[in-house]
This record gives structure tokens, sequence and C-alpha cells, in this order.
């Protein structure tokens, strides 16, 4: 919130490449390839300003660099007095990182900063197991010809293994989605209620797209122009076919390759801002208030690993003194339709509220129509570390067009039992 220490920061709307599913339209492109044309253009809007900072993440880790923030600025030729770094927070780390950029800017000598993220799916990087890596460092740094045959000796064919990345967190041995099965049945959410959720995101972001919604969102990468994971055939009946895709041998599985966001690559960009930044901006750029966010993080071998925002919206609500009806805009991403769930369902539990949040639970009915107008990640995508700039995008531009003072929710849950959420106002 502005103080009298802090200015009021503003979110400004950016751009983010279509997205597709793994191995499909974008296969070809590593993170800082995805990333380098959002840089180029962003910076470009500025009429030879740079921005103060910048700030870029991806959730797939990459053995060829570390802080790829640095290094899409420096292929993309911009901004290389510009200070850059990378974040991390499962999937909101974007959303993460405009919450970063806006503690730093002090409406003096920071003012702007370009925040983004990436994952490219296609793209992962496989690696030595870590007693095959001791190994082959050992190795090398032998002295001797006689030093390096003794030390071949001493491999162990068990050891001669690759390490891939996979979407399992580390602690539980678990996929998110095997969480999300877990939490689904605690709270009662049904496959009937997934389905109804996901088809629900699939058709409106097709409507979106045929109205032109994503146009200046969306920056081409050759001639692939809009998101590849929509279906204009969805249906409940194709959905009702599908077999569950975590939980497959106790037959109570609900989860499937429907109901969950699909592995995608993308890379997205947003802007933060003080009023001094704006005035950067071409005029015309949508911009809403960030008028205050909670970072949020819960014991998931308890409450469930994406439960975290069913925590952080009560209690921002609370400090702000506001009900549900109050926010007319709600942006909640879709790990998958059954979190979608289970957040609504937690957010209308009066005891859930008071015993486990630690909120009076006085907030009103949860508007449930007022989610996701636009599509959600079940049917855009969802590029890890691109996630959050996307979402708050997206909102900015809805909340943009409506009266001053109209305000949206956006909500992000990440692996870990952590999430974010921030409270946006239309200026």
């Amino acid at each position: 919130m502005p103080s009298p220490d802090h200015p009021q920061i503003w979110i400004a709307s950016g751009v983010r490449t279509p997205f597709a599913k793994v191995d499909g339209k974008l296969a070809g492109f590593d993170a800082i390839q995805l990333s380098v044309p959002l840089a180029k253009h962003m910076v470009g809007l500025l009429d030879g300003a740079l921005p103060d900072l910048a700030v870029w993440g991806a959730v797939v880790p990459s053995l060829m660099w570390s802080n790829s923030a640095r290094e899409v600025l420096m292929d993309a030729g911009v901004g290389a007095t510009v200070p850059a770094w990378s974040t991390i927070m499962a999937c909101s780390t974007s959303m993460v990182g405009a919450f970063e950029a806006a503690g730093m800017l002090d409406g003096q000598g920071r003012n702007l900063a370009l925040v983004g993220g990436v994952d490219s799916m296609s793209r992962i990087q496989l690696g030595l197991s870590q007693p095959l890596s001791d190994w082959v460092r050992k190795l090398q740094n032998a002295r001797s010809l006689g030093d390096r045959i003794s030390h071949i000796s001493d491999l162990k064919l068990s050891d001669v293994r690759l390490w891939i990345p996979g979407v399992v967190n580390r602690t539980s041995g678990l996929s998110m989605g095997e969480h999300t099965e877990i939490t689904a049945k605690e709270w009662g959410i049904t496959r009937a209620e997934q389905d109804a959720l996901a088809l629900q995101s699939h058709q409106r972001a097709v409507a979106a797209q045929d109205r032109g919604f994503f146009d200046d969102l969306i920056l081409p990468v050759g001639d692939f122009a809009k998101d590849a994971i929509p279906r204009r055939d969805s249906s409940l009946e194709k959905l009702a076919r599908l077999p569950p895709a975590f939980d497959k041998t106790s037959g109570q599985g609900t989860l499937t390759a429907g109901s969950s966001t699909p592995l995608t690559d993308g890379a997205a960009a947003i802007w933060v801002a003080t009023e001094a930044g704006l005035a950067k901006l071409p005029a015309s750029t949508p911009r809403v208030k960030l008028v205050d966010y909670e970072v949020a993080a819960v014991d998931f071998r308890v409450e469930g690993l994406l439960m975290a925002p069913a925590f952080a919206i009560p209690r921002l609500l609370r400090r702000h003194g506001l009900k549900y009806d109050d926010i007319t805009l709600w942006e909640i991403h879709e790990a998958f339709s059954a979190q979608v769930a289970f957040h609504m369902k937690a957010l209308e539990d009066e005891t859930f509220l008071r015993e486990r949040a630690g909120v009076e639970p006085d907030f009103g009915p949860f508007p449930r129509d007022r989610i996701n107008p636009n599509g959600g990640s079940v049917a855009i995508g969802h590029p890890f570390g691109a996630t959050g700039a996307r979402i708050l995008s997206q909102a900015v531009k809805e909340l943009a067009a409506m009266p001053a003072g109209t305000r949206a929710i956006v909500s992000i849950c990440a692996d870990g039992g952590q999430g974010t959420v921030a409270l946006l106002e239309a200026g």
C-alpha cells in the first residue's frame, strides 16, 4: 500500500508469447529464446528510455545459465546497464517477481521495472546423477594417467544414471496432480464439478480469442500468433470419457488431462511502475493500482499442497475491510479445475475461515460467476514461470476498462504449499 515513505505502485499490462503444449509449436525455443523478443518489444516501447531494474524467472533449471534475467537483457541487446536478477517461486514466479519490484520502486531513482517469466518444457536439460557427477569431476582432476585408470575402477554401474527434472515435490515425492487428488477427496470435489469448470475455461478462452481480447497481449512468434491449447470442440461428454490422470488404481480418481493444465511452453512480461514510471510508457498501455498483496505458506502435509491462496485471500480482504462482493473481477490460476473448486469451497466454509485461516467468516457468498471471464490456465496453458505475468496482464486489461475504484483479486497457488494474491484497483 502507498505510504508517506512509499509511492503508489501500478501494474501495467505487457505482452506474452502464444502458449503451446510441450513439444508443440514452440518446441524449438529454449527459455532465453522465448523471452528475448518480449524484452525487445517491451523496452522498445520506452522511446529510448530504459527500465530501472528487471526481474525475470524460470522454474525449470538449466545448467547453461543461473541468472536468466541478465541473459535475457544481454541477448536482447537492451539494458546492459539495467540491474537484472532472477527469481523463483514455482507457479507464482513472475507474480512474486512483480511484488519484489514493487517493494524496490521508490519514486526517486527507481520508477519502472520490467518483470517476466518463462518456461520451455520442451527444452528440459538432463543432468548426471550426483554420484556420477562427483566421479566425472574427480576423474577430470586426476593428476596422472595412473590416477585416472585407478579412478575408473571406482565407478559403480548403479551410479550411471541421468537426472530428469520432474513435476514432483521433493519433500513428499508426489506430483502436484497426486497432491490435488488427495485434497479434492478431502473437500468432496466431484468429477462433474471439475469437468464443468474445465469446459467453462475452454469456452471462455475461445470466446475471448474470437473477439480479439488477446490480440494486444500476445506477441507472435513467427507465424504462431494465438494460443494453441483452447479447444473449440470440448464438451462435457468428451471430458467425461477421459481416464483419471493421477489416481489410476483406486477407482476413485477424478482429475483427468482435460481438467488439468498441460505442460506448456511460453513466456510473459509486465510492467511495475510508479507514477513517474508510467510516464515512460505509451499512454494507451492499460494500468491499474497495486493496492496490496499477500504471500502465504502452509504446511502442505496438513492443508494440501495448493491450498495457500485459500488462506491468503480472506486475510488480504480482512485487512482492507472488504467482502467477496466488493471484488468485481476474480482471476484464479487453474492449476487444476479441482484446485479452483476446493479453493471456492474453502472460501465459503465458515469453519475453515475461522479455525484455519484465522479470520471471521463474514465475507458473504462467493461470486462464482465472476471467475476467469476470459478463460484460465486449464484452457490457455501454464508455463510455470510465465503464468504470473500472464494472469496479471490479463487482469490489468480487464480491470482497466472498468470504472475507477473497481477491484480485482488475482490468485496463484504454487508448489510447496505457497501462494500469492494481489488486490488491484482501477485508477
